[in-house]
């Protein structure tokens, strides 16, 4: 089993996106998108467990982690990350790949997933989104978003992360110190800060609480699963009810002691995602 992952730059539209790599590149592929102000390094463990049979690509979004910041704030958006992920599956030569999206992940992976024309999902796994969001829940994320904080020490800046991402659920240790030296950078003072441009939140705020994306997901055709946190505000009991009335065979698996988004570190995850991706091949 491959248990380390490498690390590479694309050079797209000028810019470095920074990819994790776990796995033979001569395996099936499955892509792996994170949320919001996250990066592509959240998902290590889950990479690791499925390396053994899969090639997994974790990418930092523009704006993240080791990727570039946009030139253009305009660019921080979902059709410009469509974008961008067209252009990763371009490079590395993939006609198809499975996906798993966390958050706006999930969003990224839905608009791919519902293109008629030329599919390039062979499924699509989504992680605690659906297609809208609860007023309340974004008025949170604007909230907690609005001040960059920083920090004196990598401690301190775990302390913070346990703290304001307690809803991903349980998790060893190595996550969180995993999570504090991935999330961060050493700004020109010394001090630390979260890994990510700002200007993000500000693109972010501009959103229309009351669009949703219904006509889209309506169009998804393809194996689709679903991972909920039970208590998330993000997804809510209602959409995922919506959700399963517009598409019968959605496959929810409940995390019920995760808010919004399960951190997906567990066992149950793995075993859970491999069964997708194995039944996905036959279907």
């Amino acid at each position: 089993m491959i248990t380390s992952p490498t690390f590479t730059y694309l050079s797209i539209d000028n810019y470095d996106i920074h990819v994790t790599e776990w796995g033979n590149a001569s395996n099936e592929v499955v892509v792996m998108w994170h949320g919001l102000l996250r990066t592509g390094r959240d998902f290590d463990e889950l990479a690791m467990s499925l390396s053994d049979q899969y090639y997994v690509l974790c990418p930092d979004t523009l704006g993240r982690g080791q990727s570039s910041w946009a030139r253009d704030p305009q660019q921080y958006c979902i059709p410009y990350y469509i974008h961008l992920a067209k252009a990763l599956l371009d490079q590395y030569a993939i006609e198809k790949c499975h996906w798993l999206g966390t958050s706006m992940g999930g969003l990224i992976g839905m608009v791919l997933a519902a293109e008629p024309k030329k599919q390039r999902l062979n499924s699509l796994t989504i992680n605690d989104i659906g297609p809208e969001i609860p007023s309340d829940a974004l008025n949170r994320i604007l909230e907690y978003t609005a001040t960059m904080p920083k920090f004196n020490s990598i401690a301190e800046a775990e302390c913070w992360l346990r703290n304001n991402y307690q809803s991903f659920g349980e998790a060893p240790d190595s996550y969180w110190q995993r999570m504090a030296s991935t999330s961060v950078r050493r700004c020109h003072n010394g001090e630390l800060s979260l890994h990510y441009d700002p200007a993000i939140v500000e693109q972010f705020s501009s959103v229309d609480s009351s669009a949703s994306a219904w006509d889209i997901f309506a169009q998804i055709k393809l194996p689709t699963y679903l991972f909920w946190g039970k208590q998330s505000d993000i997804l809510t009991k209602p959409i995922v009810e919506r959700m399963l009335l517009e598409m019968p065979s959605l496959d929810v698996t409940t995390f019920n002691d995760c808010g919004h988004a399960p951190n997906l570190t567990c066992a149950k995850s793995s075993q859970k995602l491999r069964h997708i991706l194995n039944k996905a091949a036959y279907s």
